[in-house]
């Protein structure tokens, strides 16, 4: 979870069949449960999608770094090899399980993760190239960028049985971790390599102020989302779903099996 790919509803037979009381905490395209695929979860999925396909056209001229572009096809890669090799799914169905349940509150901090994390990123660089601000656009690309391509990814494996939990509680950790350090150097470029003119204007020294303010709200969001969610709650709970359900196939197989008497004991049984 990221807490914005949180606000991205999965793709699931959830759509196309009544929900069970089963069925009620569904696992977000990063993730977590936390929204359904109507009302305003739903939309803000739709959204989010459209702004994503925008966002790749534009950070793709140039204004991400080589190394940051070629991350998400590291992260593909690695996610697609633990799949196959190290936590296999071992679901038959095409639904995606249930793994963490998402609160009234916990919805409220999945929408401010959205606001904080897209779309004022995404004002501020549109914001920059209005401006000419060429420093502002290159600072915050990188993030979005990169936080498209995990929604992206995110989305992508939610609607395949393909991919256990543990997978797909990878992909947002492997992101946040990346992205992380990324909006470090954000918050580095506004505030140590950007200065306020003396003779600023009032709209200059609030746009200023903006994108400072902006990009440290983007570390102690996700810094906070990567600590105190992701690794504490998340991703143990999705390992105890993977090898839970592991054991549950293990322990039925073991039923299953027909019971095979000894001949000695069979031949003993006939001379009586």
């Amino acid at each position: 979870m990221s807490g914005v790919s949180l606000a991205v509803g999965p793709r699931t037979d959830r759509d196309k069949t009544t929900p069970s009381s089963s069925e009620k905490g569904r696992w977000s395209g990063m993730t977590a449960a936390g929204g359904g695929g109507g009302g305003l979860m739903g939309s803000l999925r739709v959204i989010e999608l459209q702004l994503v396909a925008f966002i790749l056209v534009f950070s793709a001229s140039g204004l991400v770094p080589l190394l940051d572009m070629l991350f998400p096809a590291f992260a593909s890669v690695y996610i697609i090899a633990l799949s196959r090799l190290a936590f296999p799914s071992q679901r038959v169905s095409t639904s995606t399980p249930e793994v963490f349940h998402g609160s009234k509150l916990f919805r409220v901090y999945v929408i401010s993760g959205t606001t904080i994390g897209l779309f004022l990123p995404l004002a501020y660089v549109l914001g920059g190239f209005a401006r000419g601000d060429d420093q502002a656009v290159r600072s915050a690309t990188p993030h979005l960028f990169l936080l498209s391509c995990q929604i992206l990814t995110e989305n992508v494996i939610s609607g395949l049985s393909l991919f256990s939990p543990p997978v797909r509680a990878l992909v947002p950790l492997l992101y946040t971790v990346w992205r992380i350090f990324v909006i470090i150097d954000w918050s580095k470029d506004v505030w140590f390599n950007k200065s306020l003119p003396i003779n600023a204007t009032p709209n200059v020294a609030a746009w200023f102020w903006f994108g400072r303010y902006l990009a440290i709200a983007n570390l102690v969001y996700f810094g906070v989302n990567l600590l105190c969610f992701l690794i504490p709650r998340f991703l143990p709970r999705a390992f105890d779903h993977y090898f839970r359900e592991r054991d549950e196939i293990l322990a039925k197989s073991q039923e299953d099996k027909p019971v095979q008497v000894p001949r000695s004991r069979a031949s003993d049984s006939k001379s009586d």
